[in-house]
């Protein structure tokens, strides 16, 4: 009887060779950009070490900054996670039919992406003061949203603007969750009388409360570290912090960049902290679901 010839296995190294160009990516425009901002936010216009970079971000102009971004970050996110529940538990666990799963979650996956100067000028030539549907409820309804208050270039614009990629990204991240619901659970519950509100006071929403969480946090840091869209969308007519890093970097008149280091130090922070209380979240919410 002949016998099977043992598996080839490749040298260990060329197992590395697949990795190799992310590598190189997360290397060059990742690690090395983000450990120069770390750098700079500590030195001064000579080269020198220094914390007064660092003691400026307590000034008025800068905090007010911070708390604009933190207060949009949080009011897109919280409105991103309720209305994209609503919908993902709708295909996922609704009556829907079946094929409206597929275009939504494919919608999703491209809205998620969509930002920058394209949404904003989406947004300008729907929303904006002569926009399709501007004026299209002034003309049919004779609504003039404007007058009763809405203004696209503020702190309510950018939220909503927002929500074009926060709900898109909540769908796609708590789908999976949703599936994981067992149809068993529910059945168990129903078998000791339990109402179908009870069954997600109960059972549904503690399981989920780790992803919805750690989901929440992931659509903070995205919002807060967004860049393109807020200064293509409002300029300088809202302080947040991209806009006024923009400023002290690039800028003729405020143009300190290591203060611009300072502030990209200080959302590296934020982002961070969001982003490891996601991960932690979402691994133990992994472990329910398993």
């Amino acid at each position: 009887m002949a016998q099977r010839s043992a598996p080839s296995r490749a040298l260990p190294g060329l197992n590395w060779l697949g990795v190799v160009p992310f590598l190189l990516f997360a290397l060059l425009f990742l690690l090395l950009p983000t450990m120069n901002i770390v750098v700079g936010a500590f030195r001064n216009a000579d080269g020198g070490f220094t914390l007064d970079n660092l003691r400026n971000l307590a000034a008025p102009r800068i905090v007010q900054s911070f708390a604009t971004s933190i207060k949009v970050s949080l009011a897109s996110s919280l409105l991103g996670c309720l209305i994209g529940f609503l919908m993902a538990a709708a295909v996922v666990l609704g009556r829907l039919p079946g094929r409206t799963r597929g275009p939504l979650l494919t919608f999703s996956g491209v809205a998620a992406n969509f930002a920058g100067v394209p949404l904003a000028f989406a947004f300008i030539a729907t929303l904006g003061r002569v926009g399709l549907v501007t004026m299209l409820l002034r003309e049919w309804f004779g609504i003039n949203i404007y007058a009763l208050g809405f203004n696209l270039l503020s702190f309510w614009g950018l939220t909503l603007t927002y929500l074009f990629f926060q709900i898109p990204l909540m769908i796609l991240i708590i789908t999976p969750a949703l599936d994981g619901l067992r149809r068993q659970w529910r059945e168990a519950a129903q078998s000791l009388g339990a109402t179908s509100l009870q069954y997600w006071r109960m059972v549904a929403l503690p399981i989920l409360f780790p992803s919805l969480l750690g989901t929440f946090a992931l659509l903070f840091a995205n919002a807060f570290g967004a860049v393109a869209t807020a200064y293509a969308l409002t300029g300088s007519q809202l302080s947040i912090v991209p806009i006024m890093l923009f400023a002290q970097i690039r800028g003729d008149v405020l143009q300190d960049p290591h203060l611009g280091y300072a502030m990209a130090f200080g959302m590296i922070v934020v982002t961070g902290i969001a982003n490891a209380i996601y991960i932690w979240l979402r691994s133990r919410s992994e472990r329910w679901v398993k």
